[in-house]
């Protein structure tokens, strides 16, 4: 049993740190099209009022949020590097520090992936209030890229969704360890009545 545990646990150690890299990954990734698309529009940076669409304010209005969004997600590959650096991903007998690292693992990856979806569709509800034909008119006037898609708001669904799997992966494999453990403490205890 501890063989199944024990393979378990290393898959879902790589998986946590794949999963943090592709948080960090859409992190970079979400403003990508609201660049190409919105930037171009703002013709005075320094008075947000002056554009030619209305609505482009939204690719500024993200750029806090997704200045902190970045951090977290640094944050969630460094914690992923945790779960290694005490061995989580090969150690048979788990330890404080293999709890901590775990616990702190899932409760930032929830919290982010819960916190996060609520900032992403709001700021899908303000892009799809771009008056995109004045966004067509400007792209084909520029000659810059022009686009309504909304996958970089909605790909967070899968992103998030994979994330939050593998930390009750996680958490679940480490309520599995702590039954193995206690069990095998049982026998040796048991073992040890029978021998004395």
């Amino acid at each position: 049993m501890y063989k199944k545990q024990l393979k378990l646990q290393k898959i879902l150690c790589f998986l946590a740190l794949v999963s943090s890299v592709i948080i960090f990954l859409y992190a970079l990734g979400i403003m990508t099209d609201l660049y190409d698309t919105l930037y171009s529009t703002m013709r005075n940076p320094a008075d947000l009022n002056q554009t030619d669409v209305p609505g482009s304010i939204v690719y500024y209005n993200m750029q806090a949020w997704n200045s902190y969004f970045l951090h977290w997600s640094i944050g969630m590959i460094l914690l992923a590097c945790l779960l290694f650096i005490t061995n989580t991903h090969i150690r048979r007998r788990y330890y404080i520090g293999n709890y901590i690292a775990v616990c702190a693992f899932a409760a930032a990856n929830c919290y982010l992936a819960f916190d996060s979806h609520y900032y992403i569709e709001a700021f899908k509800e303000r892009f799809l209030r771009v008056d995109f034909a004045a966004l067509k008119a400007h792209a084909e006037l520029w000659k810059t890229a022009y686009t309504e898609s909304t996958f970089w708001f909605d790909i967070h669904y899968a992103v998030f969704a994979f994330a939050i799997l593998v930390s009750l992966g996680l958490v679940a494999c480490t309520v599995w360890k702590i039954s193995l453990m206690k069990e095998e403490k049982r026998l040796l205890a048991a073992g040890k009545g029978a021998t004395a």
